[in-house]
């Protein structure tokens, strides 16, 4: 059974922001799977581009070692919105992400195959 985009999506939130499992959200990628966060500030503890699993797990670990805000995320006060596009293969997310001390916004553009995730480009501003 192939999975929707909508099913990825949350699996993909869940295992980062819920869980914080940097193992389970590198696993959401093909092996030679690319996350892009192109609007991080030079020396932002999380790079640019990573490409494949280990080069993601390895970031995320690294980026979780030192969270970016305090408390959990509100899950009844965050917000997305999946649009599809005329490409089967690619979908995206404006998410508001709500956390004790304020709101993270941000666009997610996905690129998958397969119920993998070969591209994510992240368009958020730490």
């Amino acid at each position: 059974m192939t999975q929707s985009h909508e099913e990825l999506f949350q699996r993909y939130t869940y295992a980062g922001a819920i869980a914080r499992d940097p193992a389970a959200v590198a696993d959401l990628f093909a092996e030679d799977g690319v996350f892009e966060a192109p609007l991080l500030p030079e020396g932002h503890p999380l790079p640019r581009r990573l490409v494949g699993r280990r080069a993601i797990e390895a970031a995320i670990t690294d980026f979780h070692a030192e969270p970016a805000y305090d408390g959990p995320v509100d899950t009844e006060r965050s917000r997305y919105v999946l649009h599809e596009t005329d490409d089967p293969e690619v979908f995206i997310a404006e998410i508001d992400t709500v956390f004790a001390l304020g709101t993270m916004s941000l666009v997610q553009i996905f690129r998958v195959r397969d119920g993998k995730i070969l591209l994510l480009r992240d368009y958020f501003a730490a």
